[in-house]
């Protein structure tokens, strides 16, 4: 693709060059090529002429994955206009609160969540449109309601001869302009708006061009990811959107099953996804074979074990529908035994790491120059610096700067002047060490790290990928009471139930793993106590755990 330094000129350029090919699928639905993509954008873009919207007005949008969906966020961002993305969990209240908080004026819903909204509660909202088919749910704006009721005339009269490639001509913003506004949902308290610009937008879709070469017009792409995460609409939609690939929205919650199905069918080259799904596939498919006495004895054989290991690899390869070049995990860092299993079958995995406020990228490597452990490099148009006198062995919390970093919070200038100094430096609020070679190692959050009773620095996110690892442990926090470790620990209730265990056994079985665990930890980092939970931590839509929610 010719260098283009604005994103509107990205997407317009692939619309056209695409034209004839699919673009848009829901998963066991109906597809959109690329022209009927155009076509539906400048609809909508009629549509916010006439109702009075103009470049900069607010648009936000909540709903579960799907073409449509994306269709509207497009033509949000070609029109000018600052798109607000809002996750579909959030509950009433919350969505209420962003779209007033946003003052957005137009709000594409699905049906599922505006049931449980009431317009009274967003007053400055000019028109709800819903997102399966761009009819009106309600309107208090005359124009709108006029130009909905007459959009396909308005659209003749605008294209009277036929919608051809050249009457996609998008809207180019200045790169300081804003683009969208992404409220987070972070693991340690309240949304706030993120904002960022066409110019940070464009250079993390500039990055995946240029670092995803791979991914050629007509691949297909399973995007699981929510698209009102940065991650989701960047990795997922946008880029490969603008190299015309066929992007399939799996429209419902992505269990392993679903997910299996669309690989198999789309078989994709590029994978991005949660470690949770990738820890869930490897312990279910190969673990337990791994686990066979015959298999173990035979993995001590020489021969035999690289022998194994290949076929094992062809099996997971084969998971993921065949064609997979690089499967891309983000949000969190890969639970060990997976990831020294994966480099050992040199599986195409890589750890990436970014975060909202980057829009999403800080830090990534290509599968065959990853080091375990790691996250990667600073991505280009970025740099970073640590605080500590030794960053390769001395921890320390992770400044970034550059192209990808936002303009602020909306609305928030005390939660904007906490994380930037006077130099434009933002504080990633994560504690890291960087090698030799820049390589980036995330250690955990600076505000879950707990103080040891001698002032030593305690990371819980380590301990925890440690009892993660234990058996029938599913997921675990460790939280600081009274200056004593405790470990609150969801057991596999499920596979521990099929192996006959009672809860009295469940609750041993846990108890030796701590007496078992304990010793691998230095003296102060060591696990007090434990208590059982028997429902699964409350997540973000990110999946990582609301550790603000047990650490009372």
């Amino acid at each position: 693709m010719e260098a283009q330094n604005n994103l509107n000129a990205y997407i317009e350029q692939s619309v056209r060059e695409n034209w004839e090919r699919l673009a848009l699928t829901d998963f066991k639905g109906s597809s959109f090529q690329y022209r009927d993509v155009a076509r539906k954008v400048a609809k909508l873009h009629l549509l916010f002429e006439h109702a009075g919207i103009k470049p900069g007005d607010k648009i936000a949008l909540c709903g579960k994955n799907s073409a449509q969906w994306a269709i509207a966020a497009i033509a949000s961002l070609t029109y000018g206009t600052v798109a607000v993305p809002i996750l579909h969990d959030f509950k009433a209240d919350n969505v209420h609160h962003l779209v007033c908080h946003s003052e957005a004026k137009l709000f594409f819903v699905d049906s599922s969540t505006w049931e449980n909204l009431d317009h009274d509660n967003m007053p400055r909202l000019e028109g709800a449109i819903l997102i399966n088919d761009y009819s009106l749910l309600f309107s208090r704006n005359k124009r709108l309601t006029q130009a909905r009721e007459n959009l396909n005339k308005i659209f003749g009269e605008r294209y009277p001869e036929r919608f051809t490639p050249e009457d996609v001509v998008y809207r180019r913003p200045e790169p300081g302009e804003l683009a969208l506004i992404n409220y987070t949902s972070g693991s340690t308290g309240f949304s706030k708006g993120v904002m960022l610009s066409y110019g940070a937008m464009w250079s993390n879709i500039q990055y995946s061009i240029d670092g995803l070469d791979f991914l050629l017009p007509g691949d297909g792409m399973v995007c699981m990811l929510p698209l009102a995460h940065m991650f989701g609409l960047t990795i997922e939609l946008l880029h490969p959107f603008v190299k015309g690939c066929h992007i399939f929205f799996l429209t419902r919650t992505p269990s392993p099953k679903v997910i299996m199905d669309a690989f198999a069918e789309v078989k994709p080259k590029l994978i991005v996804a949660v470690p949770l799904i990738i820890e869930k596939i490897v312990k279910t498919k190969v673990f337990p074979l791994l686990d066979k006495p015959l298999m173990k004895m035979l993995m001590h054989v020489p021969f035999v074990d690289d022998h194994l290991l290949g076929k094992i690899k062809d099996r997971l390869e084969s998971t993921f529908g065949g064609q997979l070049k690089e499967l891309i995990i983000g949000g969190a860092g890969l639970n060990k035994d997976v990831e020294t299993f994966l480099r050992r079958i040199a599986f195409p995995y890589t750890v990436g790491y970014g975060m909202t406020e980057c829009g999403p990228l800080i830090a990534y490597a290509p599968w065959d120059k990853q080091r375990p452990g790691s996250c990667g490099k600073i991505v280009d148009r970025m740099e970073m610096r640590v605080d500590s006198p030794d960053p390769a062995n001395q921890a320390g919390v992770l400044w970034v700067k550059g192209a990808n970093v936002m303009q602020g919070y909306y609305k928030n200038d005390d939660a904007t002047a906490a994380v930037f100094d006077k130099d434009g430096w933002m504080n990633t609020g994560d504690i890291c060490n960087v090698d030799a070679d820049g390589y980036l190692y995330i250690r955990g959050r600076d505000k879950s790290m707990i103080l040891g009773p001698s002032g030593q620095n305690i990371y819980p996110e380590e301990i925890e990928q440690m009892l993660n690892n234990m058996p029938y442990v599913a997921e675990s926090l460790i939280v600081d009471k009274d200056n004593k470790l405790v470990a609150l620990i969801y057991p596999d209730i499920e596979n521990a139930s099929r192996q006959g265990m009672s809860m009295e056994q469940i609750e041993e079985q846990m108890r030796q793993n701590i007496q078992k665990l304990n010793p691998e930890l230095p003296a102060y980092s060591q696990i007090a106590d434990f208590k059982i939970f028997q429902e699964e931590f409350e997540k973000t839509p990110k999946r990582s755990i609301k550790r603000y929610l047990y650490q009372h």
